[in-house]
């Protein structure tokens, strides 16, 4: 079977890059074994697909469709559950059994995103992904991409099914990715209905509306999930934990989604790993909800008359207008302010490690170009 080693230094620049040097092998080595447990978890997917007949051809298909979606990005999601649950334990040398079974929470939720993002490329009728084509455009995959998708999430049951049935927090395990999953849903939902395919209707484009999405479609996966994993993990068995965590991890989600709509617009496609789209989606995105805010009645018209349009010369005008409006420093000055709030709400939990976990979670996206 083939391996992901060749992902480790492509997949790691971004998020080793101003690192010192001994953090920053140290954090190399996390990555690899990481990825080894990817390894295992795949080989045992695929001998248990024998389950089900699968033929020689499908078990190939199977591995050459999760080498392509799960391993391929910055896999920061996965890798947070092991740096979550060093940091509650106080930085204490885990179990090798416990680092894989960590590391297998961290490649559920890998997969989780993977499972989203094969779906969501092709609602979104993107392009490229981690810099190489959707899985959806890779010949001779086309709408089996959907069955794909679909085959991705099964897999998380048969992982926690697999390696978590013993544990005394497995029923709480999967009641975490249920209803993580179901609010992710909820999310994109709300995204797509609020902007439908050949309609633009820019007064639905508001703060309120754009948070909404946002909580639902980013936070609660990205941020609160391997923070909930983690606590588990650990034995954490207070409510109150779990809802502080997770009211902050919302705050940092939405920060994040933020960075990335900027990031959509302006950032460089071959670091961020795709071409941005928002503009011709006619998505609401941050940063067309701050230029109705700020738009005279001309430039309105013109957001309005080429938002959600695919020719690039709608693209650039409506650049052009977020240009004028200067939109670029009004997202630095939002991220100062986001960052400071958050250090400020962070230093105020009686928890110690939970102190360290969210502020390990903040200085990995703080400034972030990818």
């Amino acid at each position: 079977m083939g391996t992901v080693q060749h992902e480790i230094s492509a997949a790691s620049g971004g998020y080793l890059k101003g690192v010192p040097e001994i953090a920053r092998n140290k954090a190399a080595v996390d990555r690899e074994k990481f990825l080894r447990v990817y390894n295992r978890l795949k080989a045992e997917l695929i001998v248990d697909s024998e389950a089900f007949r699968y033929t020689d051809d499908s078990r190939a298909w199977v591995e050459k469709m999760l080498d392509y979606n799960v391993p391929g990005g910055k896999l920061n999601r996965g890798l947070s559950v092991i740096d979550s649950l060093r940091l509650l334990k106080a930085g204490a040398e885990l179990p090798d059994e416990e680092v894989f079974l960590g590391s297998a929470l961290g490649w559920c939720i890998e997969w989780l995103q993977a499972y989203f993002l094969v779906l969501d490329d092709i609602m979104d009728n993107s392009v490229t992904r981690r810099g190489q084509p959707c899985w959806f455009r890779v010949p001779k995959v086309g709408l089996i991409a959907v069955n794909d998708g679909i085959i991705l999430r099964t897999h998380i049951s048969r992982i926690l099914k697999s390696h978590f049935r013993k544990k005394p927090y497995y029923t709480d395990l999967v009641d975490l990715f249920n209803e993580v999953e179901y609010q992710t849903a909820s999310g994109q939902m709300l995204d797509l209905i609020t902007t439908p395919a050949g309609e633009v209707d820019l007064s639905k484009y508001t703060i309120e509306t754009y948070l909404r999405i946002v909580e639902f479609k980013t936070a609660y996966y990205s941020f609160y999930l391997p923070v909930a994993c983690a606590l588990l993990m650990a034995g954490e068995d207070d409510q109150k934990t779990f809802q502080s965590a997770k009211e902050i991890l919302v705050q940092m989600g939405t920060y994040f989604q933020v960075q990335d709509d900027f990031l959509d617009c302006y950032g460089d496609p071959e670091v961020i790993g795709k071409i941005g789209t928002d503009i011709e989606d006619t998505k609401c995105s941050w940063l067309i909800v701050q230029a109705l805010q700020r738009a005279n009645p001309e430039q309105r018209q013109h957001l309005k008359d080429n938002y959600g349009k695919a020719d690039r010369s709608s693209v650039l005008k409506v650049k052009k207008i977020y240009s004028e409006l200067d939109l670029q420093t009004t997202f630095l000055e939002f991220e100062q302010e986001s960052y400071s709030k958050l250090v400020s709400i962070i230093e105020k939990q009686e928890s110690e490690a939970l102190q360290a976990v969210l502020k390990s979670f903040l200085a990995k996206i703080y400034k972030r170009h990818k």
